[in-house]
């Protein structure tokens, strides 16, 4: 399951809800619906910034069908995501017992101490 994508245009937080991307040799911009993964070429939009699409003199737009409302989670999505949820469960034991680490102990140096470039100092008693 990926994270939410966010709109490509600096400082907007919104949610991307279709792609943008060119085809410089026919001087042509495609905005359609969201694509499934995020491609390095094609730019996300809100639909602010979508709705809103200039382009250069000279340049087309081609508008995809975009769909009025979003897609259900089908059956398949839902049972990825619960696997994925007992995937993580199952793993959690494992993780914290391999990233535990020993209890560290003072040095046991008189005061004043000089180990490497660290020094040790004892509390005024």
């Amino acid at each position: 399951m990926g994270a939410i994508r966010q709109c490509s245009r600096s400082a907007c937080r919104q949610s991307a809800v279709a792609t943008l991307t060119y085809v410089y040799a026919d001087s042509t911009a495609v905005l359609g619906p969201l694509a499934t993964y995020a491609e390095p070429h094609a730019y996300d939009l809100c639909s602010q910034h979508a709705g809103s699409l200039t382009v250069p003199r000279g340049w087309e737009v081609l508008r995809l069908a975009m769909p009025t409302t979003r897609p259900e989670p089908g059956p398949d999505d839902l049972l990825a995501l619960a696997n994925a949820v007992r995937e993580a469960a199952s793993a959690a034991p494992e993780t914290a017992a391999r990233h535990s680490h020993p209890q560290i102990e003072p040095p046991a140096a008189a005061e004043g101490t000089r180990r490497a470039h660290l020094r040790v100092l004892r509390e005024p008693s």
